[in-house]
């Protein structure tokens, strides 16, 4: 393992701080906690949008906390969720008085966690609202999408509940806002190499030298696929395919597209499969509305990538190009 680290055990506490000196004009980091708020938070009347998670993702979630983005993020351990205690710190550290959104992936360990931290700032009359991101259609199947793992369509659930709750909408607007975005997007990964997590120095799998795994999750899940590695034009297709089965887009249809690295593909490589992509959806008659491309929601060091849709109606077309400011994403 080569990695650039002062002690294995301190990387989450260290990269948190790290962040949050680096983006003063973006963001602060709370008193004794992982975590970071806007650096004005909290602003009075405004709902507050609280995410988080694992560390490892980089730049999920600490990175879209700004103006037009969260209000606060706070952060486990790698790829283990925060504990209750500084998750209800968190958000009692940022709320406005107009209530609290919870909005993180849908993982075990962070319902566990966040829902007893909602419990805790409920019993102080701070009301707050939960939505779990469950966009990865290969971790379950259509009839149980409440079952989904929450990857890199995070993103855009984060940035389309941040819009809402930037323009003064109520708790249950946010949350339903937040709400419409979750159950128009999906997303499907592909790895080519395991990640290794600092404290063990080990791969977290074992996958040959020339294979893929479709469907693994960004925390080594297993996917539904192990396969030869083909050209990003085969790739392309056959994730597409399956992204398009399960949203049944209509004709006409406009649609967010993020091709998302997961921590250690060149951003050439991205390009190549948005090229590969781009086709694939002008011939499904699916027009793409706006595009990302980069590293937005990473797995440490793993080599692969994601792709997600969200499909769009007027509002998410609104609340998607609203302006924000923080440290990993900035529309203008």
């Amino acid at each position: 393992m080569k990695k650039l680290l002062n002690n294995p055990d301190n990387v989450a506490r260290e990269a948190v701080h790290g962040l949050a000196l680096a983006y003063p004009q973006h963001v602060r980091q709370l008193e004794g906690l992982q975590a970071v708020a806007r650096r004005t938070a909290p602003t009075r009347g405004k709902v507050a949008v609280v995410t988080g998670g694992g560390s490892g993702h980089e730049p999920m979630f600490l990175g879209y906390v700004g103006t037009g983005m969260a209000d606060a993020s706070v952060a486990g351990n790698i790829f283990a969720s925060p504990p209750p205690k500084p998750i209800y710190e968190t958000a009692k550290a940022v709320h406005g008085g107009a209530g609290v959104l919870f909005l993180y992936g849908n993982y075990s360990g962070d319902a566990l966690n966040f829902d007893i931290a909602a419990e805790m700032l409920e019993a102080d009359d701070i009301p707050v609202r939960t939505v779990r991101v469950a966009d990865d259609v290969a971790s379950a199947p259509p009839e149980k999408r409440e079952e989904r793992r929450g990857i890199a369509g995070d993103l855009f659930v984060i940035k389309i509940a941040s819009a809402c709750a930037e323009e003064g909408a109520s708790l249950e607007e946010v949350g339903s806002a937040a709400i419409k975005a979750n159950e128009n997007t999906r997303s499907i990964g592909v790895a080519l190499s395991s990640c290794i997590i600092p404290a063990s120095g080990r791969p977290i799998f074992e996958i040959g030298e020339n294979e893929i795994e479709v469907g693994m999750g960004v925390h080594g899940e297993p996917g539904v696929s192990r396969r030869p590695l083909p050209t990003a034009a085969g790739l392309a297709g056959d994730m597409v395919q399956r992204l398009l089965a399960d949203l049944q887009p209509q004709g006409e249809d406009e649609v967010a597209l993020l091709v998302n690295g997961l921590g250690a593909t060149p951003l050439i490589e991205l390009f190549v499969m948005f090229h590969s992509i781009h086709p694939l959806l002008a011939d499904a008659g699916v027009q793409i509305f706006r595009s990302y491309v980069g590293n937005y929601v990473s797995s440490l060091d793993m080599a692969g990538c994601s792709i997600t849709l969200m499909r769009l109606d007027v509002q998410l077309k609104r609340l998607l190009l609203a302006p924000a400011e923080s440290p990993a994403f900035v529309q203008v």
